[in-house]
């Protein structure tokens, strides 16, 4: 499967490395994206001590409607004892996050772990809408 998805939706995108597992999102994350986001990080954060990282580096544009599945499954993940994290290198996404005052509320870094890191023929899983 091709990193980035194609066709008129890119539905989130997720591998698991160990214990975490690194969910990629793609293009727009708004309300017309956010059913999908949500529906996929409440399928990854539903049991156990989930350990995300949610990689934003390939969107290109994110509003509160976007932000809402985050912040939902922060606290899911919060809830169960769990970390998350985002990975984002645009200062476009930390003013959208900083003026919706949620700075404070993500830990927030500009690249992906190396321990992260997608190995050569890793597979990536699609969700299914």
């Amino acid at each position: 499967m091709a990193e980035t998805p194609s066709g008129p939706e890119r539905r989130p995108t997720y591998r698991t490395t160990g214990a975490t597992t690194v969910v990629k999102l793609y293009g727009e994350i708004d309300i017309l994206a956010a059913p999908s986001v949500t529906a996929c990080l409440d399928d990854l954060t539903a049991r156990g001590r989930p350990d995300v990282v949610v990689d934003l580096r390939a969107v290109s544009f994110i509003d509160c409607a976007g932000l809402a599945p985050l912040c939902r499954a922060r606290n899911r993940i919060a809830r169960r004892h769990g970390r998350l994290r985002l990975v984002s290198d645009s200062d476009r996404l930390l003013r959208v996050v900083t003026g919706a005052g949620l700075r404070d509320s993500f830990e927030i870094q500009d690249r992906l772990p190396e321990a992260l890191a997608v190995e050569p023929g890793e597979a990536l899983y699609a969700m299914a809408s």
